[in-house]
């Protein structure tokens, strides 16, 4: 498998930013992930978001911060959700910017998926294996990352407003599920319960399917 090692003049973007920003852990991270050698499979929008709340997490402690995971979370969402509002974007931009960030600079050092694709296969020569995987058992693991991305915000968003005394909160846990309703059986289930266990109570037609 190749390295992070070919002449800058050459280099692909997330190389660049590896040296740049002293992410060199990254590099083998990123391969086990997609690769699925540390035991499950990492989607490459998912190591795409992964790569650039690093890259984020460094410009933040080169800025003298010492931000949590938390923070870092709701950095980035704030910095690149759709459905963010213009004004939340402007403050985090200017909060970041009052801290040393050069936060144009930094946004545009963020990756696309390709960008990361490129990487893995052309600089790393990785290529993953043959999916044998359940694909039930995939898209749990795809709800529970998205399940946990909110409750991080979420809780990030609540950190930040409590230490800035706009609320009141003291130490606090977030929990956050997605329940489904059966209206044929009235089952109320967690919808990862659901998928694990193979459905709810309504009885299968006579050919098989629920």
């Amino acid at each position: 498998m190749g390295s992070d090692d070919a002449p800058a003049g050459r280099r692909s973007k997330v190389e660049r930013l590896v040296a740049a920003y002293g992410l060199e852990e990254m590099g083998d991270r990123l391969v086990d992930s997609w690769t699925g050698s540390n035991g499950s499979r990492t989607s490459l929008r998912d190591l795409a978001d992964e790569f650039n709340r690093a890259v984020l997490r460094s410009a933040m402690r080169r800025a003298d911060r010492n931000p949590t995971e938390h923070a870092v979370a709701d950095a980035y969402e704030t910095l690149t959700g759709d459905d963010v509002s213009e004004g939340r974007k402007a403050e985090m931009r200017n909060d970041l910017a009052r801290a040393g960030v050069d936060v144009d600079a930094l946004v545009g050092d963020f990756v696309s998926h390709q960008a990361v694709h490129t990487y893995l296969t052309e600089v790393r020569d990785a290529t993953p294996p043959e999916s044998t995987t359940d694909p039930i058992d995939t898209d749990i693991g795809t709800l529970q990352r998205l399940l946990g991305r909110t409750a991080t915000v979420a809780e990030g968003t609540l950190a930040r407003h409590r230490d800035a005394d706009r609320v009141t909160l003291g130490e606090f846990d977030v929990f956050l599920d997605v329940r489904v309703l059966c209206h044929d059986c009235g089952a109320d289930r967690d919808a990862v319960a659901l998928l694990r266990n193979g459905g709810c109570a309504c009885e299968p037609d006579d050919d098989g399917a629920r």
